[in-house]
């Protein structure tokens, strides 16, 4: 407990030295379980809002609080094969709906390997030069395209945690225009070839496109920004 402690602190610590902190005050809400306890700006949300959720695995405890709490639509999207077999053993409210599907830059598949030790939910995208690892692709597209499928021209929150992706993921929103009013992302500087840097790179450009930080989880790598301009 003492090392986690630590570790977090740290972690905290080389953000602000980067300043990166809290930028924001608003009304908030936190919910959730396990590692998946994420903060949402309370203002606004009710029946007629959308949360957009990728990355689920088999924590949705977030998800259901925010129904229970606010009424709202919730869609969750993961590809990993053990998470849809997993949803498909729950009873779940009839505002969340769950699609088998992950988020990318592009449209089409993208390739996957399970870490060395974690979850068998914690799929990671593969790099090129991935060598003796399992792989697996998976069915993945734009937010753009998955909004058009949708029905949906704006949401309210949209919350990713994708084991690396997301830098990605943020560059393609960010040309193309995020639609949405909350980002909750968790950010994966602390994976091995990333680096804090690519945090800081999307923070500033998240910045840039209207967003302030409201929260930054105790573990240092969740991050809620709600747009302000």
């Amino acid at each position: 407990m003492v090392f986690r402690a630590l570790k977090f602190s740290w972690r905290r610590y080389r953000l602000a030295q980067n300043n990166i902190i809290q930028q924001c005050n608003v009304p908030t809400f936190t919910a959730g379980a396990r590692s998946g306890v994420w903060t949402v700006s309370s203002e606004g949300l009710g029946p007629e809002s959308i949360v957009y959720s990728f990355g689920v695995g088999d924590n949705i405890a977030w998800e259901l609080a925010l129904i229970e709490k606010y009424g709202l639509t919730v869609h969750a999207f993961d590809p990993t094969p053990a998470c849809v077999a997993w949803i498909a053993q729950q009873r779940l409210p009839n505002k969340f709906h769950f699609h088998p599907i992950g988020i990318a830059a592009h449209d089409g598949f993208c390739t996957f390997h399970l870490p060395r030790r974690g979850s068998r939910f914690n799929y990671i995208p593969a790099p090129a030069d991935a060598l003796n690892v399992q792989q697996v692709e998976m069915p993945v597209k734009r937010l753009a395209t998955l909004m058009v499928e949708l029905g949906h021209r704006q949401i309210d929150v949209l919350k990713m945690d994708i084991e690396g992706g997301e830098f990605a993921v943020l560059d393609d929103l960010l040309v193309a225009g995020i639609p949405a009013k909350q980002i909750l992302v968790e950010f994966h500087h602390h994976f091995r070839g990333v680096g804090l840097g690519a945090t800081v790179r999307a923070i500033r450009e998240l910045n840039g496109a209207g967003y302030r930080i409201f929260d930054i989880s105790g573990r240092g790598l969740e991050f809620s920004l709600l747009r302000t301009s």
